[in-house]
């Protein structure tokens, strides 16, 4: 590829605005990895490096959303404390099927978690009003939200693209939240869940050096303005455009699967 020849200026400022949009997509509804992902892969980054890479560069977006949400998040200081658990063990077990399992395997229904996630979110409000007769504090909430969580972190983990996307639709249909709740909530699981995996990653190493500092720096500018432009819209359209980000985020996977 011409891109994996380029001079290091070039590559470093490709990095950066990757991170830049990589950001912006995560600051509203996530999906930001599929940016940076195959941005890495073009410049002729091995998969695995590129994965973990990608995995740390991303964690800046969330910063965004969670000082833009951070009236909504105090709210539910209590429920975030009683997920961290789920986001820890399930972000670890992610990252330990990366390093030990077969990537092929898990890779091929990763576009099929995004699909099945996305069209959840999209009839989450007709879910909801079927669902309504039982009641929110009801057990089977309770342990498919805690469940749920600990399933996306392991997602999260290991790969994680569409990781905004899969708890945007698992909160939705476990809690009785607005879309921007529910925002706040998503970018602190979602920056929790990456933490743990930055962490390990780090230790691991098989890190590019010359790519993720210029990711944090994009990501971190990228979800502060996508988080601004995601607060200035209505609940509708953040609607259409997470079912947007997924939709074409799954046909990306399965073109490039």
């Amino acid at each position: 590829m011409v891109t994996a020849t380029l001079a290091l200026s070039w590559r470093l400022l490709l990095f950066l605005g990757a991170g830049f949009a990589a950001g912006v997509s995560n600051g509203i509804a996530g999906g930001g990895t599929f940016i940076t992902f195959p941005t890495m892969l073009a410049v002729g980054i091995p998969a695995l490096t590129a994965n973990v890479s990608s995995s740390v560069g991303v964690l800046p977006s969330y910063l965004g959303g969670i000082r833009g949400f951070r009236h909504q998040i105090a709210t539910h200081k209590a429920l975030l404390l009683r997920l961290m658990p789920s986001c820890f063990a399930g972000a670890a077990t992610g990252c330990t099927l990366l390093f030990v399992g077969s990537p092929g395997t898990f890779r091929a229904i990763v576009p099929w978690l995004i699909a099945g996630g996305t069209l959840l979110f999209a009839c989450s409000p007709l879910i909801t009003k079927r669902l309504a007769h039982l009641d929110h504090a009801h057990p089977s909430r309770t342990w498919a939200l805690y469940g749920g969580v600990f399933l996306v972190s392991v997602y999260g983990g290991y790969f994680g693209a569409g990781l905004g996307i899969l708890l945007l639709a698992l909160m939705a249909l476990a809690l009785p939240l607005d879309i921007h709740e529910l925002q706040g909530i998503r970018s602190v699981l979602s920056t929790v869940i990456n933490a743990v995996a930055a962490v390990i990653f780090l230790l691991r190493g098989h890190l590019a050096w010359d790519a993720v500092p210029m990711l944090f720096v994009g990501t971190l500018i990228g979800g502060w303005l996508g988080t601004i432009l995601i607060k200035r819209l209505s609940p509708t359209v953040v609607r259409t455009l997470v079912v947007a980000t997924g939709v074409v985020t799954t046909i990306r996977l399965l073109a490039t699967g």
